[in-house]
C-alpha cells in the first residue's frame, strides 16, 4: 500500500538443496536489490541474508537461523518484503503497490475511478479501477502504458488515464452487508 515501510518485491517458491537455501522470484526479474541488501522480511519476520546470487530460475538465498530444507520449507509461499528506503529508486520510479487508493483521472480531471488493485499480468501490468457507487460500481482493467496512463502524481494520489474507447467494464455485485 502507498508509502508502506516495507514492499513486498516478490516470494519465496520453494527450497533448494538440503542445506537451507531458498528460492526467490521477485516480481521485477531484472532487479538486483536481493544481491544488494542485509536482511528481508519473510511472512513478516526479518531474516538476515547470508548470500544470495541470481539465477534463471530466481535468487537462491541463505538465511541466518535456516539450516536445513525442512526449514527452508516452511517458508514456501510466503511474500518477501524490504524496506523502502532501501530501494535504489530514481526520482521518477513508481511502485505499483503505491498506485493502490489512487484517484484515476481523466484529462479534463472528470473523476474515473480508484485505484483498487494491481493486478501484475504475463505481459503487462494492469490496473484494476473501481467506479461508481452502491449497486451500479464497475471493474476497469486498464493496461499501465504511457499510451493510456498518461501521468502519476503520488504526493496528490492522482493518476491521469486516457482509457481506450469501448474498454470493458464488469458489474460488481454489492457485498452482503
Amino acid at each position: 500500500m502507498r508509502g508502506d515501510a516495507k514492499v513486498e518485491i516478490g516470494g519465496v517458491a520453494r527450497a533448494h538443496g538440503i542445506r537451507g537455501e531458498i528460492v526467490v522470484v521477485t516480481h521485477d526479474p531484472d532487479s538486483d536489490t536481493l544481491g544488494k541488501i542485509e536482511s528481508i522480511y519473510i511472512g513478516g519476520v526479518e531474516r538476515k541474508i547470508t548470500g544470495a546470487r541470481d539465477t534463471q530460475r530466481g535468487w537462491l538465498v541463505a538465511l541466518d537461523g535456516i539450516a536445513t530444507r525442512n526449514d527452508a520449507e516452511a517458508l514456501q509461499g510466503k511474500p518477501v518484503e524490504v524496506d523502502r528506503d532501501l530501494l535504489d529508486l530514481d526520482d521518477d520510479d513508481v511502485l505499483l503497490d503505491d498506485l493502490i487508493g489512487c484517484e484515476a483521472k481523466l484529462a479534463d480531471g472528470t473523476l474515473w475511478g480508484t485505484v483498487y488493485a494491481v493486478d501484475p499480468g504475463v505481459h503487462q501490468d494492469l490496473l484494476v479501477v473501481h467506479a461508481g457507487e452502491g449497486d451500479a460500481v464497475v471493474e476497469r482493467l486498464l493496461p499501465i502504458v504511457d499510451h493510456y496512463v498518461t501521468s502519476i502524481d503520488l504526493d496528490a494520489g492522482v493518476i491521469i488515464v486516457d482509457p481506450p474507447e469501448g474498454l470493458p467494464e464488469i458489474p460488481l455485485k454489492k457485498k452482503p452487508q
